[in-house]
């Protein structure tokens, strides 16, 4: 049992708010976690900037370029947060590419996860395979949740077998696109997340992807256990830095009554 186990437990429609570490300024990271917690986010995963992202649109490329021009770094993150849970209570994940991690040392990495608070990693080019054959007994040993993502085009075999092997929680991606926020959910993807909850897996499900208003959340809402908003969440950071009251506006107006 580690945060993210005990939040799930405890509450329905998560808001998780994805954002760049050292974006817009590489002094940020800290500044905009905590303003996060204050609004209401029930779950942060701050982005480790890649220069080669596979699944990010245009608004988190170029947040994790200026980040990596910034001179954010792995190592540079784990400085920033290695006191964070002297302020922060709420579940952290962190989200990136396997490339930099292989680099940094994965064991090392983990154990330095462990040691600062933070609860699970999303490493989406990390092939399942290798995690289970080769990690996952490292991740589990240290309390560290890996969380998958599926698609409208993941299978329902591979969905259990993915729900079998990891815990947390299931990151839904809304549809097979990189990140973007949308205005709305289409009819298809309402029955690709009928489908998945039809499966009665055993982890929450999370709904990502084209979330970034108040319509788009409560509509994932609906179909899972709470919903992700990054591309909204970080054009909102270009525009306003990392002003405490705008992050704080933002997240109420998304949250609603909710």
């Amino acid at each position: 049992m580690n945060r993210i186990n005990t939040l799930f437990q405890e509450k329905k429609n998560i808001l998780s708010i994805y954002y760049t570490a050292g974006y817009p300024n590489i002094d940020d990271t800290m500044p905009v976690l905590e303003a996060l917690q204050e609004g209401g986010a029930e779950l942060v995963e701050i982005g480790m900037p890649f220069s080669d992202p596979l699944a990010d649109g245009e608004t988190i490329q170029l947040s994790s370029h200026q980040a990596l021009e910034n001179g954010m770094t792995i190592k540079k993150l784990f400085e920033q947060l290695s006191e964070m849970r002297k302020s922060i209570t709420i579940p952290i994940v962190l989200m990136g590419y396997y490339n930099p991690v292989f680099h940094y040392g994965i064991e090392k990495f983990i154990a330095k996860c462990k040691e600062i608070g933070v609860d699970g990693l999303i490493l989406p080019d990390l092939p399942f395979d290798e995690y289970k054959n080769k990690y996952k007994d490292l991740f589990e040993n240290n309390g560290i949740s890996n969380i998958f993502l599926i698609t409208p085009q993941t299978s329902d075999e591979r969905v259990r077998l993915i729900d079998e092997n990891s815990t947390g929680f299931i990151y839904m991606v809304s549809s097979a696109s990189v990140t973007g926020a949308k205005s709305s959910v289409s009819t298809s993807q309402v029955d690709y997340f009928k489908r998945i909850d039809n499966l009665n897996l055993k982890n929450p499900k999370v709904i990502g992807f084209g979330i970034g208003n108040h319509a788009t959340f409560s509509k994932a809402c609906e179909n899972a256990d709470g919903a992700i908003i990054g591309s909204a969440f970080v054009n909102l950071l270009t525009k306003e830095g990392a002003s405490k009251e705008k992050i704080v506006s933002f997240l109420k107006e998304v949250k609603g009554d909710l």
